[in-house]
């Protein structure tokens, strides 16, 4: 029988597939294992005493968005939230030759035995075929649901979308019916991912099939609905959605709703209110039906619709920020006056939240009408 007696912790650590470092409060690297090194080319010696973000690894997202700072960081958020990743997070990390490397990363804060944390632990594996594939698949739901908003000198539509993931569960549509008439529709699949993705492949073509029936939203939203139900064969799949149509002539939107998402409808003199949003979401029964609300617009007014991602997020105390903080967040910015400024939103959604990072699809769009 073999002696393992001799066999201590680095060796276990070095044998493993997955990279592994250690940093204190600072981020400062303390300790970086063989596979590390092995999957990104720096060497222990190159990268202990450093921090990761002192042209080492320099994370990235999957937009190319740096993710050194305090809020996006996940080992950073891990310390300060005191929390582990539920789920692994792709992240981009600057191998030693330059290149970028997609690694799958897990994060958990590094406790004494009190509890006080002391700093974090990141493992990492490489992503590559993965993400590979998965790019492949972006570039195909991009072709299926990627649409160009249109230009009305009567009214601007800016539009944010973000997946979790690479790919997404949230889509959007926007269309010009006749010379005074806009079609909408905003949905938000259950969960995000893969099977998300392919849900908002087929509202793509649902919508390409029926958006001439919008200047009815609730006949729109019943055949929507009828669709979905044929391929949606569990009570876990399902799309919340708003359907709408607005008409600048008779100065109105009219929109059915499908349990979301929410619509926020904000004045000229900044005051805002939530329209309502009743009815069953897409996808669950057969024989749904949808209520036709409406609501006046004028010129000054900015309807906004956001997916759950804007709103279902969670502090350390089980709060929701809701529609009433996403509103606040948007006030610090000068909303409505001044432009929204997205990554500056997630930033502060992130900040609430007391997550690694954002975990869910988050989509908003704006209308302003001039």
């Amino acid at each position: 029988m073999e002696d393992f007696s001799e066999i201590g912790v680095q060796a276990v650590i070095d044998s493993l597939g997955d990279g592994l470092y250690v940093c204190d409060m600072n981020r400062r690297i303390i300790y970086w294992s063989k596979s590390a090194e092995r999957i990104t080319g720096w060497a222990a010696e190159d990268v202990v005493g450093r921090c990761c973000y002192d042209n080492v690894l320099n994370h990235i997202d999957k937009d190319g968005h740096r993710l050194c700072g305090e809020e996006f960081c996940p080992l950073h958020r891990a310390m300060v939230t005191d929390s582990k990743s539920k789920n692994s997070l792709l992240v981009y990390a600057k191998g030693k030759e330059g290149g970028r490397i997609p690694t799958l990363v897990s994060v958990v804060p590094l406790k004494k035995d009190d509890g006080t944390v002391i700093g974090g632990v990141e493992t990492f594996q490489d992503a590559s075929s993965l993400v590979h594939d998965l790019e492949r698949a972006k570039a195909i739901q991009r072709l299926a649901v990627e649409q160009k908003l249109p230009e009305d000198d009567r009214l601007e539509f800016k539009m944010h979308y973000t997946p979790q993931g690479i790919i997404g569960g949230d889509y959007y549509a926007v269309k010009k019916l006749d010379a005074d008439r806009y079609g909408i529709m905003l949905a938000d699949v259950m969960g995000h991912g893969t099977a998300a993705a392919l849900y908002t492949m087929h509202l793509s073509q649902l919508w390409d099939r029926f958006c001439h029936l919008l200047p009815n939203p609730t006949q729109f939203a019943q055949m929507i609905n009828g669709e979905l139900v044929k391929v949606v064969r569990t009570d876990e799949s399902f799309a919340t959605a708003i359907c709408g149509i607005i008409d600048l002539d008779a100065k109105t939107f009219r929109y059915a709703g499908a349990g979301g998402p929410q619509i926020m409808l904000t004045h000229a003199d900044g005051h805002a209110k939530t329209l309502e949003s009743s009815g069953l979401p897409l996808g669950v029964l057969e024989d749904s039906t949808y209520d036709e609300l409406e609501t006046e617009i004028v010129p000054g007014d900015n309807l906004l619709l956001f997916s759950d991602g804007a709103t279902e997020v969670f502090n350390a105390d089980g709060d929701m920020l809701g529609v009433a903080g996403l509103a606040n967040i948007l006030k610090k910015q000068g909303y409505p006056d001044t432009p929204i400024r997205m990554e500056a939103v997630e930033r502060e959604l992130l900040r609430y939240s007391n997550a690694i990072r954002l975990e869910d699809d988050l989509t908003i769009i704006n209308i302003r009408f001039c």
